[in-house]
């Protein structure tokens, strides 16, 4: 009688069964698990869906806020600038103002 499935068959289609399993899980380690693993090393974000490596932005680089500086302080020190500025435009236009009323009352002289 002539078996499909010896003893020496069994173990070569064990022994080739692992060796695909144990490739399967270094290929998944070094592709899957390797780059998560230096992403995260190098400080960086990792997403998993994406598969993306990302560089994390302080929010201070985002609004221009100096580090350790609070919302409510920068907010008032750009308000003190806001205002300075306003200032600066009402002087300008009193002083065109001035200027303006001191013409037409030199045109007026002359007439």
């Amino acid at each position: 009688m002539h078996r499909l499935l010896t003893m020496k068959r069994l173990s070569v289609l064990f022994l080739c069964t692992f060796a695909v399993a144990v490739g399967l899980t270094f290929a998944w380690q070094n592709l899957v698990k390797a780059p998560e693993e230096r992403c995260e090393a190098d400080g960086k974000w990792w997403d998993r869906e994406g598969r993306v490596c990302a560089q994390p932005i302080s929010i201070a680089e985002i609004t221009g806020r100096p580090i350790g500086v609070s919302r409510a302080e920068a907010s008032d020190a750009k308000n003190r600038e806001l205002i300075a500025i306003e200032d600066q435009l009402r002087a300008r236009k009193a002083e065109r103002d001035a200027d303006v009323a001191r013409q037409r009352a030199a045109l007026a002289g002359q007439r």
